[in-house]
């Protein structure tokens, strides 16, 4: 009778450069990133996959290598490069304020956006933006930064949605604050 054969999975690895302005750490699954625009936290928890540091690189380390393990390093890689990206320049979100009805105010105060005489209605809209996100009104664009894209990328939805209107066709009643850049693709 023959023996199975075992099935043994080679050792996989990705290397991700850190430029030289960008310092990085780990503690536990927590990944730290810091660079001249901010500094960035993340909670990696993969059970299957490690990260280290190791002389100005990233190391992302799998005992197994599975098609599982391989889309993971994957999207963790895409989301440390994102960070890297974001330590060195803040990704940017343009959204334009559309009012073709009535005169929309769009304001910033604190950490509250406030949007008043949204199709004539008498109460503001408000939302509580997040911390290490800055929102500037300028005319009919708002420009949000962060070092942080998932968080940018929240915040303009947050906005987006403010304004959102069901059961309208968008093609007739356009007013509304519409997302037109998302950190440097342009939107259709």
């Amino acid at each position: 009778m023959k023996k199975p054969k075992l099935n043994r999975k080679e050792k996989i690895t990705k290397e991700i450069d850190l430029p030289e302005s960008v310092n990085a750490s780990v503690n536990g699954w927590f990944l730290l990133i810091k660079g001249p625009k901010g500094e960035i936290n993340r909670y990696f928890k993969q059970h299957t996959v490690s990260i280290k540091i190791n002389n100005k690189k990233i190391l992302l380390e799998s005992e197994r290598m599975t098609k599982k393990d391989k889309k993971i390093i994957r999207s963790l890689s895409a989301h440390i490069k994102n960070m890297i990206r974001g330590s060195q320049q803040n990704h940017t979100y343009t959204l334009k304020i559309c009012s073709g009805h009535f005169p929309m105010n769009v304001s910033v105060s604190g950490n509250k956006f406030v949007v008043k005489n949204f199709l004539g209605e008498k109460l503001p809209r408000t939302l509580s933006l997040k911390e290490g996100v800055n929102v500037k009104v300028e005319g009919e664009l708002i420009n949000i930064t962060s070092a942080n894209k998932e968080m940018a990328g929240q915040v303009s939805g947050d906005i987006e949605q403010l304004t959102r209107r069901p059961g309208y066709d968008n093609r007739i009643f356009q007013d509304g604050i519409y997302i037109i850049n998302k950190d440097g693709k342009e939107m259709k």
